[in-house]
């Protein structure tokens, strides 16, 4: 590790050190364990709770989704910005995951009019996903902590709370809306290639191997394969998030928490990030080839 690191890593520790400290000092601690979790399940909904599912959306998830957006868009101008035949640090660490990702892809689909296209995709959503998944595993930032109430005629008032620097930055994978529309977006694109690849009547007979009475089965199970697509790294931030809090209640907020968010922020992660794109590669290879 450079000395440059070594000092940033050195103001991180300090800082969110004392941030602690005054969370503990001017918030105070929840009680119970119990009451640290109460509202862990609540989200952000704006749009009316009897209305349609469609019409209710998380504030939250659409501003970190442009927030991220952003900072890839500010990170490839850099790169293109310094872009030389004698890379930069900034260029080689770009390139490192085009090529890595590339490898991939080409191995599992041959055809490279097809292979080119699914490395932009699959390239796109884990660039997309590790950098959601690394700001909210663990850089503190604004967190929204929402707590409901139910009046006696039945409507649910939701009450909004904006907090600084005592959680990290709300993750749009957290949500299983934007998980699930990447899921449903890639299974789409899966099917369409492969009718494009084989045409329409031997993409159906796909479904027919290998014997026609398991048809009900096979659609079963490429319409399972966005919802455990999703479900996955859905299950593993929300997961993560939960483990992180309910064990950083038992040493009051304090040393615990960073070795925790490196662990999920920067290794599952990631991990989860590289999982769901090369699910994206497998599952258009599976139609194409």
């Amino acid at each position: 590790m450079s000395t440059k690191a070594k000092v940033q890593l050195l103001f991180f520790l300090v800082a969110y050190v004392t941030i602690g400290i005054l969370n503990i000092k001017l918030g105070g601690l929840p009680p119970t364990p119990g009451d640290a979790l109460k509202n862990v399940a609540n989200r952000w909904i704006v749009g009316p709770s009897t209305g349609a599912w469609y019409q209710r959306i998380n504030p939250m998830t659409i501003v970190m989704s442009f927030v991220i957006i952003g900072i890839i868009i500010w990170f490839a101008k850099q790169v293109n910005k310094d872009y030389s035949i004698v890379p930069t640090k900034k260029q080689s660490f770009a390139e490192s995951i085009m090529e890595f990702i590339y490898d991939i892809v080409q191995s599992s689909i041959p055809d490279e009019k097809y292979a080119n296209i699914t490395f932009k995709i699959a390239t796109t959503l884990f660039i997309y996903i590790a950098v959601s998944n690394l700001i909210g595993g663990f850089i503190p930032g604004i967190s929204v902590d929402v707590s409901k109430t139910i009046t006696d005629g039945g409507e649910v008032i939701r009450n909004v709370k904006f907090v600084l620097f005592s959680d990290t930055w709300f993750p749009p994978t957290s949500d299983l809306n934007t998980n699930l529309t990447y899921a449903v977006m890639v299974f789409l694109i899966s099917q369409y290639f492969g009718i494009k690849a084989k045409g329409i009547k031997e993409w159906f007979k796909g479904f027919l191997e290998p014997v026609p009475f398991l048809l009900p089965m096979n659609i079963i199970g490429e319409l399972a394969k966005p919802v455990s697509h999703s479900l996955r790294l859905f299950g593993n931030i929300t997961g993560g998030g939960i483990l992180v809090l309910t064990l950083s209640y038992f040493v009051k907020y304090l040393f615990l928490p960073p070795f925790l968010w490196g662990y999920f922020g920067i290794f599952s992660g990631l991990i989860q990030a590289f999982v769901f794109s090369t699910l994206t590669v497998a599952y258009i290879s599976s139609q194409v080839s």
